[in-house]
């Protein structure tokens, strides 16, 4: 394993656990070359999960790529990391538990959009304005009305 702070290829195992789910081993590792602690992940190999485009192309679910458009979306905002963390991996048994071994990118970004929607309003907005590709300013507006229209609604109970 390659050191993620120096490179070095040379490293001990310090501590070994199944995770909760009983599908990955967490590792600690230390470098050998500047003694610096990191963590990998160990994961069993299997048929890939794949979500379908919207122009009706197949591609492998991907779980960096989920977490990257989150930290896009929650950039500057007061949004914690485990919760990101924990959007990723719903949306990941979510794909998983499919019965075809795959779901629309649809289904997909609706999940992600009603979890940020609960956590950070801002960073929902940010992330359906990408998702959604709004053409306007008048389907950003309606976006921000529905927002706000169901905040309203609360408050009026």
């Amino acid at each position: 394993m390659k050191c993620p702070y120096c490179g070095f290829t040379q490293d001990r195992v310090v501590d070994s656990r199944e995770s909760k789910e009983a599908d990955s081993i967490r590792r600690r590792r230390e470098c050998e070359g500047c003694n610096k602690r990191f963590t990998t992940y160990e994961r069993i190999d299997e048929i890939p999960y794949m979500v379908v485009k919207k122009d009706g192309r197949r591609e492998k679910f991907d779980r960096q790529k989920v977490l990257s458009g989150l930290l896009h979306a929650c950039e500057k905002r007061p949004v914690p990391a485990a919760d990101l963390e924990r959007i990723v991996d719903e949306t990941e048994a979510y794909v998983v538990d499919s019965p075809e071994r795959e779901r629309s990118t649809s289904e997909v970004g609706e999940l992600i959009m009603a979890r940020l929607k609960q956590i950070d309003t801002v960073a929902y907005i940010r992330f359906a304005s990408v998702y959604r590709d709004f053409k306007d300013v008048r389907e950003f507006k309606a976006e921000l009305e529905d927002l706000l229209g169901g905040k309203d609604a609360k408050k009026k109970r």
